[in-house]
């Protein structure tokens, strides 16, 4: 895709310039005081006006970034940066990118000038063993990250950096890969998954401001008794679900990032629901934290 653009790998650099690099993210880590392990979330975004509305839904992704330890940095994988291969966003200053049409102007006026951190993307690309990662210096921060984190995080403060979906590749691929970025967790980084677990934009019913169709409940309810079973090999398989599911899911990006949250769970790891509800027919909002 010709927005790509790729900046030369770590191992390239001339010595000095990687010592200098890993530097930086020495500080980057060294500088939070944060020994725990950090919490990840996966955030069921619906519509971009959830940016610049207070509304049950922003108000639950202030009161959880309100419980959250301060993060050095943080990772979101949005549903609205799919690439064929994975690349990470590598910029010191990501733009904020209004990836969508038919909104008030206000809308197109925030700006969520939040720093990145190429030396985390460095980090990021150093972890991910399984496949080959691009550095990135064309994507910024698109609506799937922004619009959630500036209710997490509004004086954007915390580096953020994009890892994105390699749409070529099945559920299992992305579950697995999730799991090699466990490390980041211990070095205080916030990993966000930002999508819907019902997302069919083509059933939307504004008549239904509050509720869902039955096949989008019945979805919503038995992804949580799968999720609370610690059951994810039901959840990669997804496709198995039946009518509901299909329905459901028409198309897998607004999905996945819930299994990259999914895929970073510890072995009886504590999780929570919030935000619980399904609107406009087949639109979930139901978001998950874990630890």
């Amino acid at each position: 895709m010709n927005r790509r653009k790729f900046v030369v790998s770590a191992m390239a650099l001339p010595i000095s310039a990687y010592a200098m690099k890993l530097n930086s993210l020495h500080k980057l880590f060294a500088g939070s005081g944060n020994t725990g392990t950090m919490p990840v979330l996966f955030l069921g975004h619906g519509s971009p006006m959830n940016a610049i509305e207070l509304n049950e839904f922003s108000r639950g992704w202030q009161h959880v970034g309100k419980s959250l330890p301060t993060p050095t940095a943080i990772l979101c994988i949005s549903a609205h940066w799919e690439t064929r291969g994975t690349f990470v966003t590598a910029v010191e200053k990501p733009r904020t990118i209004h990836d969508f049409g038919g909104f008030p102007q206000a809308l197109f006026d925030v700006q969520y000038p939040a720093p990145g951190s190429p030396e985390l993307a460095m980090e990021t690309k150093r972890l991910l063993k399984t496949t080959e990662v691009g550095l990135d210096e064309t994507w910024g921060l698109d609506h799937g990250a922004w619009s959630v984190i500036k209710h997490l995080y509004p004086n954007a403060d915390i580096p953020v950096i994009q890892l994105s979906l390699d749409y070529s590749k099945p559920p299992q691929y992305h579950y697995e890969l999730a799991s090699e970025l466990a490390a980041l967790r211990n070095k205080g980084v916030l990993i966000i998954g930002s999508g819907n677990m019902v997302h069919n934009l083509r059933t939307i019913d504004w008549k239904k401001p509050d509720t869902g169709f039955d096949w989008a409940l019945e979805t919503d309810v038995k992804m949580r008794e799968w999720i609370a079973d610690g059951n994810h090999q039901a959840l990669i398989d997804y496709k198995k679900g039946g009518r509901a599911f299909e329905q459901s899911i028409p198309t897998p990006e607004h999905y996945l990032p819930l299994l990259y949250t999914l895929g970073l769970q510890g072995k009886n790891e504590e999780l929570s629901f919030f935000n619980t509800k399904t609107i406009m027919g087949s639109i979930s909002m139901t978001s998950v934290r874990i630890g």
